[in-house]
């Protein structure tokens, strides 16, 4: 009986001990063996070393192939069109950042890369000439190096006509996306990175249902035209620039139903648009709890803000330099947008307030020349300031805008706030100090149907 029980724990035993591990050649067998789009299920394992596939091929990892490059190169290269790479584990590239090694880096178009955990590598997924593909479901973490050493946890270069959709990054470089055209970049998470989205160069795309947290930029569009960014969260972004949106020389740029919260700054728009005929268009954002809610160079123009709602922010809106934004306008069709610090009034009752909107500031006038005067911030010395150009009208800055129809109450603004995991209870927090500020502002989890229109207007 003894022995039989010492059998038994001895068979158990080796059952639960870890599979050797077995070289990459094994994967490539099977590769080999496949016909040109057939599937290839990897046995459970691990496997070390580099694979390069050649041959359109689905490799099916199942969720529990662990894909090992031991420190050297790039872990899985994909040379042929037609290939699709889900279910693996891949892990364990080069830190030779000159050769720039990553997880997957696909030279080729029409890849599915789906349902992947990339871990401990340089660069996570890297598409290069890789047009039509789709890189859906994958978690990635990068190596733990300070952010400078960091590679890309996603990059498309020169891929046009892709899908970037549910995946989660966290403490890469960047994910970004250049010379890339007709992009659909949905549902993905990017947090405790450099730059959350950055675009360069890339026109006609959507953004789409994105949470950005914690990063040092949300989203920075640079030189990228007809660009849509809709129902996105952008929170905690406290980096040197610290923008939730930023846009650099852009053109035709639509911002509709996002949340900027708790920034350094919500918005921060550098000469776009800059062709002439062009034009940008922030509707029905949040834009609250930033220290600046709008920061523009005084050259930005043909912008038009409509039925946002500037909600507790330090400052409302600066120009970054001297001059003003007077080149934009601030309502559109009668409606203009909420200002928690607008004091006017509504005898009418039509929704919208009987005086413009024109916020003054000295302390801020002499911010915006003499940064270094931020140490200030909300000590005696800036409300003495303050105090003095109050009373003395003549010290009074130009408004750095006008809202000629300001709304006297928030607007409707149904936020598509993700379920309460991660940072979203600190996005429904946020929301919910919103709620009691306000009393007007709706905030529902799921997918914004949008945002209805307010009542009343005036030109």
């Amino acid at each position: 009986m003894r022995r039989g029980v010492v059998a038994i724990l001895f068979v158990l035993l080796g059952a639960a001990a870890p599979l050797a591990a077995r070289p990459m050649s094994d994967v490539e067998a099977l590769i080999d063996a496949a016909a040109p789009g057939g599937v290839v299920l990897i046995p459970t394992g691990v496997y070390e070393g580099n694979l390069v596939i050649r041959k359109p091929v689905v490799l099916d990892g199942q969720g529990e192939a662990v894909l090992d490059g031991l420190e050297r190169g790039t872990v899985v290269e994909v040379l042929a069109e037609g290939v699709t790479i889900r279910g693996c584990t891949i892990r364990g590239s080069g830190e030779n950042v000159t050769a720039e090694p990553a997880g997957i880096r696909v030279l080729a178009g029409h890849a599915v890369i789906e349902s992947n955990t990339i871990e401990d590598t340089l660069f996570g997924i890297d598409l290069r000439q890789a047009s039509d593909s789709v890189v859906r479901g994958n978690s990635i973490a990068c190596k733990k190096f300070d952010p400078a050493r960091r590679g890309d946890g996603l990059r498309l270069w020169w891929s046009h006509n892709c899908t970037v959709e549910g995946n989660t990054v966290l403490s890469s470089r960047d994910m970004v996306f250049w010379y890339s055209e007709n992009l659909h970049i949905t549902r993905n998470t990017v947090k405790d990175s450099r730059y959350g989205l950055h675009f360069m160069y890339s026109h006609d795309t959507v953004l789409e249902g994105n949470e950005l947290t914690g990063n040092s930029v949300g989203v920075y569009l640079m030189y990228s035209n007809r660009i849509t960014l809709i129902n996105n969260r952008m929170l905690s972004h406290r980096g040197a620039s610290g923008y939730g949106i930023g846009l650099k020389d852009c053109d035709d740029i639509v911002v509709r139903g996002n949340a900027l919260l708790a920034n350094r700054v919500g918005m921060y728009i550098d000469n776009s648009p800059s062709s002439i005929g062009a034009t940008g268009i922030v509707e029905q954002n949040m834009i609250a709890f930033n220290e600046v809610g709008l920061l523009a160079t005084p050259n930005t123009h043909e912008n038009v803000f409509t039925r946002n709602a500037f909600m507790e922010n330090e400052e409302p809106a600066e120009s970054n330099g001297r001059g003003r934004l007077t080149g934009n306008s601030f309502s559109r069709d009668g409606f203009g947008n909420y200002w928690s610090d607008y004091t006017g009034f509504d005898l009418d009752g039509d929704g919208i307030g009987d005086v413009a909107y024109e916020p003054r500031s000295l302390f801020h006038e002499m911010l915006a020349v003499e940064p270094n005067l931020r140490l200030f911030v909300h000590s005696p010395a800036q409300q003495a300031i303050e105090f003095t150009a109050r009373a003395l009208p003549e010290l009074q800055p130009e408004s750095v805008l006008v809202d000629p129809a300001p709304l006297a109450g928030p607007p409707e603004i149904k936020l598509a706030l993700p379920p309460a995991d991660g940072a979203a209870p600190v996005m429904a927090s946020l929301a919910a100090g919103l709620l009691l500020a306000s009393g007007g502002l709706t905030v529902v989890f799921g997918r914004s149907p949008g945002i209805p229109a307010a009542p009343g207007g005036r030109e």
